[in-house]
């Protein structure tokens, strides 16, 4: 089964999201920015596509319709947004609750949740994208479950309260995990070292992690307990006092971790 669908929003999820329908067999109808500009050139990708800057889709063909949109913006656009009868209308945020869609003019509200990281122009296999569903009701819940299984092999039911603790849990693996390659990064070129000197352990340390646990793969000076390590390293940290209290609660951590298996 194919969809007629509206994407509200012209940002990374919205541009990923998009041409794996569009991959999918579904129709992109509708492209939303409030620069019209954004929303045309990002048409231009997609054939049957309308750029608009307004929010009344009361004409549209589309049966459902992306909220693809920044966290902290989704309550205020959702009541605006004037919908054609019995469209589904979803957000595609992992921190905000379901009910943020409340005041929308519609009954079928519901999260369209890929968990993944994206980039604009960097391609990602959506076949393997976890998509976490949840779903006012089962009109809601069939039709964006048909429209994730079109493009993903992992598709999930879960609650507000399960997509949050994933988002967290993923805002630790993600995230915070590129912060410290930018530090470890920033850490060589102040010696006109190369941050590729890194790749192979960083795809050993990854790959390792993923195949035996987090836990069963954790090395280095703190898993050890080796404190002369790690005060040579907080003295060689002594101009970066931000980087150097990075260092310190995290090796805390560890070992504190450790120390009570």
């Amino acid at each position: 089964m194919s969809y007629q669908i509206g994407i509200i929003g012209t940002g990374n999820v919205a541009w990923h999201l998009a041409r794996a329908f569009e991959n999918a067999g579904h129709i992109i109808t509708d492209i939303y920015n409030r620069d019209i500009s954004k929303a045309k050139h990002f048409a231009l990708d997609f054939f049957n596509a309308k750029a608009t800057n307004k929010l009344n889709f009361e004409n549209s063909s589309a049966q459902v319709f992306i909220l693809a949109v920044s966290d902290d913006v989704i309550e205020k656009i959702a009541p605006e947004v004037l919908l054609p009868e019995n469209a589904v209308l979803a957000h595609t945020s992992g921190s905000v609750a379901m009910n943020a869609l409340g005041y929308a003019r519609t009954e079928n509200q519901g999260v369209f949740y890929p968990l993944q990281t994206f980039s604009k122009g960097k391609a990602v296999d959506f076949s393997e994208i976890p998509i976490g569903i949840e779903a006012e009701n089962k009109i809601t819940e069939n039709a964006l479950s048909i429209l994730a299984k079109s493009i993903s092999n992992k598709v999930q039911l879960m609650d507000s309260r399960d997509r949050r603790t994933i988002h967290l849990a993923a805002v630790f693996a993600c995230n915070f995990t590129n912060h410290l390659f930018t530090i470890s990064k920033s850490i060589l070129e102040d010696r006109n070292l190369d941050f590729g000197l890194l790749e192979p352990l960083i795809i050993e340390t990854l790959n390792k992690s993923l195949e035996i646990g987090p836990s069963n793969a954790q090395t280095g000076p703190a898993k050890r307990g080796d404190l002369e390590t790690l005060d040579n390293h907080f003295e060689a940290l002594s101009k970066s006092p931000d980087i150097a209290e990075i260092y310190r609660s995290i090796s805390q951590n560890i070992i504190d971790y450790y120390s009570e298996e």
